[in-house]
């Protein structure tokens, strides 16, 4: 039986085709991988402006959620679905890209500030706090001459194609050791691991 408190596990990301592939939107594919691997069926809410689901994950309830308010708004969403489902701000996992790891690495992190990243910059003026779990994956920094815009929203090069299915892989593992284990216990595993080496 599941356990009776959720734990909210919300991807960052922004919605459309356009974005589908974009360095941006590897918190999207961590909670579709989620969902494949547990059956959890994401759908629209209208009234999140997200795409939620609930389900079972290793003996936890979890909520999966998408925020389709673009990354810098993802916030009020996230928010609202916690509200819903009586989810404080301790048992929220942030998964999100990190232009300040290098490419392939995942990195946990129990709470803290935003470090610059919009996405998590809404979520700590919707909660009022940044006392949430965050999975960090490492989009590595843009190459000289490139700007950040451009390599955030940039589709991924092909040598990085290779190793982004194990990246999501890795990242849907971070997510289940956190709801089975806590985010101290997980960054012990993870924060130490580069996938690339």
């Amino acid at each position: 039986m599941a356990d009776a408190s959720p734990i909210l596990v919300a991807g960052l990301g922004n919605p459309g085709p356009k974005y589908e592939s974009t360095r941006h939107n590897v918190g999207f594919m961590a909670i579709d991988a989620l969902a494949t691997a547990y059956s959890i069926r994401l759908e629209s809410k209208g009234r999140f402006d997200a795409l939620v689901g609930r389900g079972g994950i290793e003996g936890r309830t979890a909520v999966l959620a998408k925020p389709l308010s673009y990354m810098n708004r993802s916030g009020i969403p996230t928010q609202r679905i916690a509200a819903y489902f009586r989810i404080l701000s301790k048992d929220l996992v942030v998964v999100h890209d990190d232009i300040d790891l290098a490419y392939g690495r995942i990195k946990i992190k129990e709470k803290g500030g935003h470090g610059g990243h919009n996405g998590l910059k809404s979520m700590i003026e919707a909660f009022g706090n940044g006392d949430f779990a965050r999975i960090r994956i490492g989009i590595g920094r843009p190459e000289t001459g490139d700007g950040v815009t451009g390599h955030v929203l940039g589709k991924f090069h092909c040598d990085e194609w290779t190793a982004l299915d194990r990246i999501i892989e890795r990242s849907r593992e971070a997510a289940v050791s956190i709801l089975c284990h806590g985010a101290k216990e997980s960054m012990n595993v993870f924060n130490r691991k580069d996938l690339l080496t």
